[in-house]
């Protein structure tokens, strides 16, 4: 009985390992990728997986309309938004860069 415990001890440790390590933390990201995307509002400044930065202008159920400048509107999916970027992070990014 040991000795088929012994055997596969190994095997036990290593899906273990690979549970806690890449499994698990994938799962979390995931979760919180899920979150973001669904307390999208009107208003939030995004960046997309593209590098494209604007302002949602407007939400639906699939897609998001960004507007880029005073005259460029663009839609994308949702899934292609990256981050949201809060207004508080760009106002103390200006405030650092007017005390340099």
């Amino acid at each position: 009985m040991s000795a088929t415990l012994s055997q596969f001890l190994p095997l036990i440790l290593i899906i273990a390992v690979f549970y806690f390590l890449l499994i698990r933390p994938q799962q979390k990201h995931k979760k919180e990728r899920n979150a973001m995307l669904s307390a999208l509002k009107k208003g939030d400044k995004i960046i997309t997986i593209g590098g494209l930065h604007g302002t949602i202008t407007d939400l639906t159920e699939d897609r998001v309309t960004l507007k880029v400048n005073d005259n460029s509107r663009l839609v994308f999916e949702r899934s292609a938004v990256n981050s949201v970027v809060n207004a508080e992070d760009g106002n103390e990014e200006k405030e650092e860069k007017k005390e340099s």
